[in-house]
């Protein structure tokens, strides 16, 4: 008699993991996690957001998963073999650039482009202000006019013999009077600093005037006719598997660095701080709302994911060890041997 409640405990247990396992397959399955995903939208109607977890928690997840966790070096070179598979794939070629953004999204995008004149406007102001580039036209300027006098203006062009008397005169003056050249030079390296602001003021006006919104618009439309009908392959040449690769570490060790900004904590916390905000005191069933989620698609999920893996899970032994190890405690236990023998 002794044994016998023991026998029975090992009974139920054997029948308990026997219909656990029936009822994790199939429509069983479907059919219950559907009761249970509706009575969870029902609950969602009921809690708020923060009753569901707190700012604090949210920052705590992103700082571990997203700021502080140690990513293997593993993971940009597999980034990098992947992007060289998709670089090489065929659809690269079998894919022309307007099938993916079309010319009416491409002139939106100008569009919007457009309306951001001030910054085009501080974006000239600035590359003018520029000391490369005052260096530039400084020696633009300076060639030309140089090579005008000598070469290239109307009287030598048109007058026979003058051309060829300037460069006389330029060599005999060199030889009379030695450096005449640098003092020339200087003069007009004087002329030109005390004359650069105006040239500058003159180039930012004259690029804000032939950088109109129609000049631009025409500019980028007609780059866009000429890219549309190329296929991505075509678009991409001269852009080899170790360059891709090379970019790929850049990113990622770009990423590595920035995600450790106080930029990147600030944004996190910016975005974290107005969910809250908005949603904080609102039931979970809003927010799930606004981002689209509803029973349909969590059951969508399910359907792909969760019996597929379940069936995995049940073929390989491993689901009904999971029950025998989750179950057979409480059927050996000393409360279920006191009611079995009760």
């Amino acid at each position: 008699m002794a044994d016998q409640p023991n026998g029975l405990a090992d009974q139920l247990l054997e029948a308990h993991i026997k219909h656990e396992l029936s009822a994790l397959k199939g429509a069983k399955l479907r059919k219950f996690v559907a009761g249970e995903v509706d009575r969870l939208f029902e609950l969602a109607d009921s809690v708020t957001l923060n009753e569901a977890v707190s700012e604090d928690q949210i920052l705590g997840v992103i700082q571990r998963l997203v700021v502080n966790m140690e990513l293997d070096a593993g993971i940009p070179e597999l980034a990098g073999e992947m992007a060289s598979q998709v670089l090489s794939a065929p659809v690269q070629s079998e894919t022309e650039l307007r099938e993916i953004l079309s010319r009416d999204q491409a002139a939106a995008f100008v569009e919007e482009f457009l309306q951001l004149r001030e910054h085009r406007e501080r974006l000239i102001g600035e590359i003018m202000a520029h000391p490369v580039y005052q260096e530039l036209v400084s020696n633009l300027v300076y060639h030309g006019l140089v090579n005008y006098l000598y070469e290239d203006n109307l009287i030598s062009r048109n007058v026979p013999g003058v051309g060829s008397m300037m460069k006389f005169g330029k060599r005999m003056a060199t030889r009379a009077v030695p450096g005449i050249d640098e003092t020339f030079e200087k003069r007009i390296k004087s002329w030109l600093s005390d004359s650069l602001p105006g040239l500058l003021q003159r180039s930012e006006q004259f690029l804000l005037r032939a950088l109109s919104d129609d000049e631009l618009r025409d500019t980028i439309m007609a780059a866009w006719n000429g890219v549309e009908d190329r296929s991505l392959a075509e678009l991409q040449n001269g852009l080899g598997d170790l360059e891709l690769q090379e970019f790929v570490v850049l990113g990622y060790e770009f990423w590595l660095s920035f995600r450790k900004t106080a930029y990147f904590e600030g944004c996190y916390q910016a975005v974290v701080a107005h969910l809250f905000a908005k949603y904080g005191d609102e039931p979970l069933a809003t927010l799930l709302g606004d981002v689209g989620v509803t029973p349909a698609v969590v059951m969508a999920e399910v359907d792909a994911f969760a019996q597929p893996t379940l069936d995995l899970l049940r073929q390989s032994g491993y689901l009904e060890g999971l029950l025998r190890r989750r179950l057979a405690p409480f059927y050996r236990s000393a409360a279920a041997k006191k009611l079995l023998e009760s």
